[in-house]
């Protein structure tokens, strides 16, 4: 029947049942309200680190960052996570220009956090915030042989002779083919006494002799292990020990060379991701994480050296004595290598094209 029909008392008692169902209506909000304020507040949603870092630290930091959440759960009683995104350095440092929201990054170079910092990103003075110039620990460059060593390579001068193949990654993508080649030019510096005209040829046959430019170091390693390419592998001292513990030490010779350089992994926290994201305590605890002694050892485990006079006595026969040269001693600085050798046109594309 349609409403405009009813009668004046049935009018009168939907009135009253509106409002007897607005009044419950009200006790019910307001009993809902109550019931919401006296309620525990919702947990916080578990917050999540992002490590962006080199190609062959997957392993490191696969074992470095359960041990990190455990530690901090206990110091803070906070559950945290940490994911991981890897590439090479300089990959890396491009995707965070691109928007990957980073927390914090253990690279393999210095100027792949600069160019960071150069962006408002990472702080001016970001090696200034942890000991050792941001880097925790370091390495040099190495290399991995066959089983008997049947070239028998045993410094960087065998790597320019012609019946010699090398791998390593290409500079222009990975800070770790840098260092290679960095190393390499440093040894012909110091060899042939700074002669120019020497010191190219020496490159130049070097570089030819080099059979796959992988874009990182872990790609440079399939080529090798897997592919089977190449008489020598030229890796982190690092990444070449790791191999050969995982692939046989009775099938591959680690060989460190007399005169190397010295390769630093810096660390930084990328301030403006790590504020946005709610992070920047677990940043730094993260970072600091890496300097304690626990974790010194650790990385002392997977080959790398580090600063911890306790840890170094500890593993002192595993590192062999070997010159680490220094960029800025033997290139004058960072802006300097990357301007005159890996700039477009630079020398290692003029080596190359000779």
């Amino acid at each position: 029947m349609p409403f405009t029909h009813l009668s004046l008392n049935k009018k009168r008692t939907i009135s009253k049942k509106r409002a007897i169902s607005k009044n419950l209506g009200l006790s019910v909000l307001a009993l809902a309200v109550t019931a919401s304020a006296a309620a525990p507040t919702a947990v916080a949603q578990e917050r999540e680190l992002l490590n962006s870092s080199y190609d062959i630290a997957r392993e490191l930091f696969g074992e470095i960052n359960p041990k990190f959440e455990a530690w901090w759960q206990e110091e803070h009683g906070e559950d945290v996570s940490v994911s991981q995104s890897h590439g090479g350095s300089s990959a890396q440092a491009r995707a965070i220009l691109q928007g990957l929201r980073a927390d914090v990054v253990t690279f393999n170079q210095v100027t792949d956090v600069q160019v960071l910092a150069d962006a408002g990103l990472v702080a001016e003075d970001w090696q200034d915030a942890f000991d050792n110039n941001a880097s925790p620990y370091y390495s040099t460059t190495a290399f991995l042989v066959r089983d008997g060593n049947p070239k028998g390579i045993e410094s960087w001068d065998d790597l320019a002779r012609e019946d010699i193949d090398i791998v390593f990654p290409n500079p222009k993508t990975s800070g770790n083919g840098r260092y290679t080649y960095l190393a390499a030019w440093g040894f012909a510096d110091q060899h042939f006494d700074g002669n120019e005209e020497q010191i190219h040829d020496f490159m130049r046959t070097f570089l030819r002799n080099v059979v796959v430019f992988d874009t990182g170091g872990r790609g440079a390693t399939t080529s090798f292990i897997e592919r089977g390419m190449g008489d020598v592998l030229i890796s982190f001292e690092s990444e070449v020990n790791n191999i050969r513990g995982e692939y046989g030490s009775d099938d591959y010779k680690v060989i460190v060379p007399p005169v190397s350089i010295l390769a630093e992994f810096p660390v930084a926290v990328v301030e403006e991701n790590a504020e946005d994201n709610g992070n920047e305590d677990l940043a730094h605890g993260y970072l600091e994480y890496l300097y304690t002694e626990e974790m010194q050892r650790l990385l002392a485990g997977f080959n790398y050296r580090v600063h911890n006079e306790d840890v170094v006595a500890e593993f002192a026969d595993h590192f062999p004595e070997t010159e680490l040269l220094e960029v800025n001693d033997v290139f004058g600085s960072w802006d300097n290598v990357m301007d005159t050798h890996f700039g477009s046109g630079g020398l290692l594309d003029q080596l190359q094209r000779r």
